[in-house]
């Protein structure tokens, strides 16, 4: 289940601005209801100012309206900035690792040429331009390449190269 952003905030707010029970913003917070009643006497996070949801647009009025009226409905989450559903940001590689990312495409295209060039630099963060020179065997350190696994390198994990892998299979049959 999805929560709302700064879901203390959120509860300061609903506390002050509505009259939902103590259940419903904690079942919405995602917080224990005694967490909620303690933000309610001001004994935790004194001075927290409220976040308001309907400006965030994770609520509507309409909403809490509908929930005040009924004491037992429960909130429902319009909108989270942070939802699952964005493509993620490229992974940072640390400058120490960076130089290990010709020996990964080289291990990559040994064991799996099929996977497509895309698929290799996104899983490695390695460019174009370094894959197709590794590729062609005209890559300016292709003399001292050791093709070393990317996970063993740290830079991606198991299940995503597994993950690549099945995809160029698959898009290979």
């Amino acid at each position: 289940m999805e929560f709302p952003v700064m879901p203390k905030a959120t509860a300061i707010w609903l506390l002050e601005n509505t009259s939902l029970t103590f259940l419903q913003i904690a079942q919405f917070c995602g917080l224990y209801i005694l967490e909620v009643e303690a933000l309610a006497d001001g004994d935790m996070e004194p001075g927290m100012v409220g976040l308001d949801p309907i400006i965030s647009s994770q609520l509507t009025a309409d909403e809490i309206k509908r929930c005040e009226e009924d004491p037992e409905a429960s909130l429902h989450l319009k909108h989270n900035l942070y939802s699952s559903d964005k493509k993620p940001a490229r992974k940072y590689t640390p400058l120490s690792k960076r130089q290990d990312r010709p020996d990964a495409v080289a291990w990559i295209l040994r064991y799996y040429p099929e996977v497509e060039e895309r698929d290799i630099c996104a899983l490695i963060g390695a460019t174009k331009n370094t894959v197709r020179a590794i590729r062609n065997k005209t890559h300016k350190n292709m003399a001292t390449l050791q093709p070393r696994s990317p996970v063993t390198l740290g830079l991606c994990l198991e299940p995503e190269l597994e993950c690549v892998v099945a995809k160029a299979t698959r898009a290979k049959a």
